[in-house]
């Protein structure tokens, strides 16, 4: 390095240690949420500056001149050569959906430390390496799945499982994705008004790019002025016809989100998915560093303590202890796998050179990272009695009574306010996470701009991009989804599995949808908010499939000659498989009904007797017995998940000790290398 590169680099890494120092030194004085910006702006330069050069070249090295699967296979339905910042744009709109977001938020309620140093430190030595190696795994092997390369490189029996781990996991992960949405628009007209204009503006903008004749800028613009039109209309409906139409509960909703998801899954890559999810990445990327700008202009104080009593488990917004629940409640922001079913799925069918994998695999994983953190402090400069009550279901009287005992006063008459100030009918029990960072988002935009009657429309603005970027988490999932599905079916009946049959295609995406629909059905009519209960198991089965992504990868980079670097995914890999295990056992029988799922059960059954016994309402005793059936349902998903991931580990731990111990050579399933035509770019 040049002279003035080390003393820039030095400042850097000069001012990440004060500002992290500061961070986690502070005991009850307040700390300013800039020197959080600083530091995770630190990380970010450093960890792409030196740690993603190190990992392309010394532990993947990366062949520029090797044809990619876009290249060698284009069929312009899945295999689509991209621009690299479209396929950025794709990839980083796909992985981030409301984890970053919802997360953090959701984990506030331990205080700002443990999250923020998660998200740091795992963002980069974990969720950056584990979405870098399975995207360089699916390349080499065009772009197959993560079921389908673990069949080939650590077994037939393997691959089975982890196919059928892979599609069940996906099932839960996007079925609470999906619920985040419906909790977000739920009785707003507005926000469901500018989510459903996305659409039309998503498909003219990949027309346009198809066509080939109108600039890539000049569709960007386009759609960018569109949405922001579209939120700006949001406003003017009501009063109107549209207003009634558009003020949607739960169920309604989730309907539509299905129907969307099977629609998006099958319909050619390039006329919605692609140029939504790069519309998207404009907007999110945008909005979060204004949100950055103004937490410099404002400086607001972290209200939310650095630690709270709730890391005992006792947490009104969700139950259980700090470990493991703060790792897996804050899961897309730092190490997620459902990443790696984005980068063994719609993106290395896009990408045109393998050296795009540092930008996109590494750089899209980090930028997340800022998005949670900025989350983190939407939710931490709140004040914490609105925090609660907003992620804690019940009536007004009801949530805001609890919250103040809790130690945190809060009052009726502040919520109205609160809710006055958004454009809402109410916000307590907005569950999910996505209200809570929307109204952190417009008080900061509105106080920049010394104009408070704004915050209605930075609410609404802050929800629009939260509910697009899930969506494109959705209907990107849903098509990774159906390539699985259409593994598992291949291996019954041959034509189910090609991938370029339209009624195989149906078929699968029908079967799919209607799966992980049956979830996000069952967290809608959940009295309890639904995503408080989902959300852990999310949690858990997201975290699995890292353990089980990681597990390939470590097995990739030893077949590969190239073990003294497999420590870089066997590091991320034990510790998820520490959390996940014991999170996973807690959920299934910790004694506190809150927490334990059978426990809960058992409560719930005494309940039910004793209701009978007494005469309570029909409906009570419903509502009850659907909840017990829940119970038992998430007990069965998540003990079936840690059995699979256990059995997948089994074998992986098998090869490595044949290839390490024993000597024993396996042989790399990569295609045969394919030279890529000269480009002068």
């Amino acid at each position: 390095m040049k002279p003035l590169a080390l003393v820039v680099w030095g400042v850097v890494a000069a001012l990440l240690g004060v500002s992290a120092a500061i961070i986690a030194l502070s005991r009850g004085e307040p700390v300013n949420a800039i020197w959080v910006v600083v530091a995770s702006v630190c990380v970010f330069a450093l960890a792409y500056r030196f740690h993603s050069a190190w990992l392309m070249a010394r532990v993947l090295t990366l062949d520029e001149t090797r044809a990619t699967p876009a290249v060698a296979f284009e069929d312009g339905k899945d295999f689509v050569k991209t621009h690299r910042w479209v396929v950025f744009g794709h990839h980083f709109a796909a992985i981030a959906g409301p984890g970053p977001l919802v997360g953090p938020v959701l984990a506030a309620q331990f205080g700002y430390l443990p999250g923020l140093l998660w998200i740091l430190v795992g963002a980069t030595l974990g969720g950056a390496v584990h979405d870098s190696i399975v995207l360089f795994c699916s390349i080499r092997r065009r772009g197959k799945s993560l079921g389908q390369m673990v069949r080939e490189e650590v077994g037939p029996f393997a691959g089975a499982v982890a196919l059928v781990g892979t599609v069940a996991i996906l099932v839960i992960i996007i079925a609470v994705l999906a619920l985040v949405v419906v909790r977000a628009l739920a009785e707003s007209p507005w926000g469901l008004f500018t989510i459903l204009a996305t659409v039309p503006i998503a498909m003219l903008m990949g027309v346009g790019l198809k066509s080939g004749k109108v600039h890539v800028g000049l569709v960007s613009a386009f759609g960018v002025v569109m949405l922001l039109l579209s939120v700006v209309a949001g406003k003017w409906i009501q009063g109107t016809a549209l207003e009634g139409w558009l003020t949607l509960e739960g169920r309604p909703l989730a309907w539509g989100i299905m129907g969307y998801g099977l629609l998006a899954s099958v319909l050619p890559v390039w006329l919605l998915l692609a140029p939504r999810d790069y519309l998207s990445t404009f907007m999110k990327i945008g909005a979060v560093a204004l949100l950055g700008v103004a937490i410099i202009f404002l400086a607001p104080t972290l209200h939310m303590p650095a630690l709270t009593r709730f890391v005992d488990g006792t947490g009104p917004v969700f139950a259980g202890k700090v470990f493991p629940f703060c790792f897996i409640t804050i899961a897309c922001a730092a190490v997620s796998g459902f990443h790696a079913l984005i980068s063994s799925g719609t993106t290395p069918k896009l990408l045109a050179k393998e050296k795009d994998i540092r930008v996109v695999g590494y750089g899209a994983m980090i930028t997340e990272m800022l998005v949670g953190v900025m989350a983190l402090i939407a939710a931490c400069a709140m004040q914490p009695g609105e925090y609660f009550a907003i992620n804690m279901a019940g009536t007004p009287a009801e949530v805001t009574a609890q919250v103040t005992e809790l130690g945190f006063p809060v009052s009726e008459a502040q919520m109205e306010k609160l809710a006055s100030d958004v454009g809402e009918k109410t916000m307590i029990g907005r569950t999910g996470g996505a209200p809570t960072f929307a109204v952190g988002m417009a008080r900061m935009f509105s106080s920049v701009l010394k104009n408070p009657t704004a915050m209605a429309l930075w609410y609404h603005f802050a929800i629009m991009f939260e509910a697009l970027f899930i969506l494109t988490t959705i209907d990107a999932g849903t098509r990774v989804g159906r390539f699985l599905v259409q593994d598992l079916l291949g291996g019954i009946w041959r034509p189910l599995g090609n991938t370029r049959s339209t009624a195989a295609s149906w078929a699968a995406s029908v079967l799919f949808v209607a799966a992980w629909g049956w979830f996000l059905y069952q967290g809608v009519v959940d009295p309890h908010g639904g995503i408080n209960s989902l959300w852990p198991i999310f949690g858990v089965a997201n975290q699995l499939l890292a353990v089980i992504a990681l597990s390939l990868g470590a097995t990739v980079l030893i077949k590969m000659g190239r073990a003294r670097y497999a420590w870089v995914a066997w590091l991320p890999l034990a510790w998820l498989l520490a959390v996940t295990m014991s999170a996973g056992w807690q959920k299934i029988f910790a004694a506190d009904p809150r927490l334990g799922f059978l426990s809960a059960a058992r409560s719930l059954a005494e309940r039910i007797d004793a209701g009978a016994a007494s005469g309570a309402p029909p409906g009570q005793l419903a509502q009850w017995r659907h909840l017990l059936l829940n119970q038992y349902v998430n007990t069965a998903v998540t003990a079936s998940f840690l059995i699979l991931v256990l059995l997948i580990l089994a074998a992986s731990a098998r090869s490595w000790w044949l290839m390490l111990a024993s000597r024993q050579s396996i042989p790399l399933r990569e295609e045969p290398r394919m030279q890529a035509a000269a480009s002068g770019e």
